[in-house]
This record gives structure tokens, C-alpha cells and sequence, in this order.
């Protein structure tokens, strides 16, 4: 099994200042807040780093910041992923992954193709990636699901693809992947609320949002599930569950944004369509974060 990704990785955030350029002083603050406090590995310019408002130029420079802080500690996982399997196929092929564990692949979005296009998407990913590729199903985003089936077809047929993030938010679909993967292939949770349950049926860990908000408990959390201890699991799961739901609430990453906001971790700047966290959840998200 890749036991680089076992446990918590995290889905980072790309911190803005105020003139909404990039923050690479509070990216690189928030890499090191997560590594020593024990997440596992880092997912770069995923959803939550707003990366369909990000330049190519501001990719690499992101790239670039997480992996000087990172400094080879732990693994880094890229999001390369859309609808146009051609752009995607050379943005992998132009893209230097050299200090890049595996590419994370969202399936395409807003074209809606059946499961023979999704799977004929990733075998196309496959046959070009150099490196390691974790499928993505986010059906609330891309308006298509990735079937159990067409993830365990994809799982069996190429080698380089050794997981899948799976955040359907439907639990009788991660347990029909657990039961029915190959051995090796890894059922990651992307979805917060649900991880515990995923690792105690399971499954690898999580690729969360809320865990770098509070990494300490979040990633102790997923251990303690993945060795099968669920009473002791359970009490950090339910310390949390308030604040998973209210970062949630209305838009990712606006609400993690806020939770760093009130640990003094980075602004709250999002870029356009999205908004800051209203001031109703703004002081939730704070009081949650000074009682914790």
C-alpha cells in the first residue's frame, strides 16, 4: 500500500492580501503550522486554493513557495485537473512535478460525460502522467458522479492510479469502494464530516479542509481511527463537528479562510465569485476558535 498518503492531507489554502495578489509569507506560515502539528502530506491548488482563479504564473510560484517551506518533509500533491482532457494531458506534460508525489485529478466538470468518457479522461491522464494520479469525484461540483465502478475499473486497469479522493458525501458508495478495490488502491475521504467513519470502515484517511484549521486534532483523529480506536476517535470528531459545519455553511474556502483569519494565520480575501464569510459567521467561526 502508498503509505505516503495514509492519514490527513490537507487541501491548502492560497492566502491573499488585501490587493488580492498572493500571500506567500502566510502560505509558507501556514505549511509549517500544518507539518509540525502533524498533518501528513499537502494538497497544492486544489478547490479550496481557488485554483480556477489562479494564473499559470501564480501556480508555479505557489508550487514553488510550498516546496521551499516543505523543505522534502512531507509528500505534495498536485491539482491538475478540468474538462478539457487535451489542456489537461499538457499541463501535466509542461508542468515540472519533480518535487511532486502525485497529481490530484478532478473528473470533468460542466461537460457531464457518461462513465465511458470519464474513464476514457483518466486512461488518457494515465497514459501521460510520469508520476502517481489520485482520481477526484466531486459530484456537488462537477454535477457528475464518478460510479463506484467506473473508480474500480480505472483502479484495476492502470497501475499509476493509486486512489481516489471520493467526496460524493454518500457512504454506501465509499463502502461499496472499500469492499470492492484492489488491495493497494487507496479510498481517501473528501469529505469532512464523514472521514472518521470512512477510516474506521476502512478507508486510507482524508484529504480535508477544516484539518489545517486545526491540524493537531484532525490528524490525531484519522490515527486514531486508522488503528481502530473509535472511542477516543469519536471525542476529537465531536470537539470539531461544529466548526466542519459552519465552514461549510457558505462557501469553501471562505469559512476555512475565516478560521485562519481568527488564528491570525491569513486574511479572509477571496477572490471573485467568491465572497468573504458573512459577519454572522465570521463571529461564529471566532468564538469557536477562542473557546477551543
Amino acid at each position: 500500500m502508498n503509505s505516503k498518503f495514509l492519514g490527513t492531507g490537507v487541501a491548502l489554502v492560497t492566502p491573499f492580501k488585501s490587493d488580492l495578489s498572493i500571500d506567500h509569507t502566510a502560505l509558507a506560515n501556514i505549511v509549517n503550522y500544518n507539518i509540525d502539528n502533524g498533518t501528513e502530506y499537502l494538497v497544492i491548488c486544489g478547490t479550496t486554493g481557488e485554483s480556477v482563479t489562479i494564473t499559470k504564473q501564480e501556480k508555479k510560484e505557489i508550487v514553488k513557495t510550498i516546496s521551499d517551506a516543505n523543505n522534502g518533509r512531507v509528500p505534495l500533491v498536485l491539482g491538475i485537473g478540468g474538462n478539457n482532457t487535451a489542456l489537461v494531458i499538457e499541463e501535466i506534460k509542461s508542468t515540472d512535478l519533480s518535487n511532486i508525489d502525485a497529481v490530484l485529478s478532478v473528473s470533468p466538470y460542466y461537460s457531464k460525460p457518461t462513465q465511458e468518457g470519464i474513464y476514457q479522461h483518466f486512461k488518457a491522464i494515465s497514459e501521460t502522467s510520469p508520476i502517481d494520479i489520485i482520481l477526484y469525484n466531486v459530484p456537488g461540483r462537477t454535477s457528475k458522479n464518478i460510479e463506484a465502478e467506473t473508480t474500480l475499473r480505472l483502479a484495476k486497469d492502470f497501475e499509476n492510479i493509486i486512489a481516489i479522493k471520493e467526496a460524493g458525501n454518500n457512504m454506501s458508495q465509499y463502502l461499496d469502494l472499500i469492499k470492492n478495490k484492489p488491495k493497494d488502491f487507496l479510498i481517501i475521504s473528501g469529505d469532512d464530516d464523514l472521514a472518521l467513519g470512512v477510516v474506521l470502515a476502512g478507508g486510507a484517511g482524508v484529504i480535508s479542509v477544516i484539518g489545517q484549521g486545526f491540524p493537531r486534532e484532525f490528524s490525531e483523529m484519522i490515527r486514531l481511527g486508522l488503528k481502530g480506536n473509535a472511542k477516543e476517535a469519536y471525542k476529537l470528531h465531536y470537539k470539531l463537528m461544529d466548526v466542519i459545519g459552519y465552514i461549510f455553511e457558505e462557501n469553501n474556502p471562505a469559512g476555512i479562510k475565516s478560521v485562519f483569519n481568527a488564528l491570525n494565520l491569513c486574511k479572509d480575501t477571496v477572490r471573485l465569485p467568491l465572497v468573504p464569510a458573512s459577519n454572522k459567521l465570521n463571529e461564529k467561526i471566532k468564538d469557536f476558535v477562542n473557546n477551543f
